[in-house]
C-alpha cells in the first residue's frame, strides 16, 4: 500500500505481492481504467451537466472530476487492488489538486510563441 496524498486519504493498493513492478503495473492499470471512465462516463456526464457548467462558471467540473476519481476507486477496489479514496469529498479535493498541478505543468511546458520584431 502506497499513500499518494496522505492528507487526502488517497492510497494505491498494489497487486500482490506488492513489489515495485506490481506497483508500477497497478498505477498503469488504474490510469487506464481512469482514462476509460473519463472517456465514456465523463463525456456523458459533462454533456448532461452543460447547463450547470454555465450556471456555476465551470466549478461543477471539480465535482464531476471528483466523482470520476471516486468511481475509478470504486471500480478498482472491486478487484482488491487499485486506487482508494477516503470519501467522495476527498475525491473532489484531490481533483482540485490535480487541476492545479495540470495548470502549473501546462504553463511550464506549453510552447512559447516567438515574438516578432519588425
Amino acid at each position: 500500500m502506497v499513500t499518494l496524498i496522505p492528507a487526502l486519504q488517497v492510497v494505491i493498493v498494489a497487486f500482490p505481492p506488492g513489489e515495485t513492478l506490481q506497483l508500477v503495473l497497478t498505477l498503469l492499470a488504474v490510469g487506464a481504467i481512469f482514462a476509460l471512465v473519463n472517456t465514456i462516463i465523463g463525456t456523458i456526464i459533462k454533456i448532461v451537466a452543460f447547463p450547470l457548467y454555465i450556471l456555476t462558471l465551470g466549478l461543477i467540473g471539480f465535482i464531476i472530476n471528483g466523482f470520476l476519481l471516486w468511481l475509478t476507486a470504486w471500480i478498482t477496489s472491486g478487484f482488491g487492488w487499485g486506487l482508494t479514496v477516503g470519501s467522495f469529498w476527498w475525491g473532489v479535493v484531490a481533483a482540485i489538486i490535480i487541476s492545479i498541478i495540470n495548470a502549473v505543468f501546462g504553463a511550464i511546458l506549453r510552447p512559447q510563441k516567438n515574438k516578432r520584431r519588425d
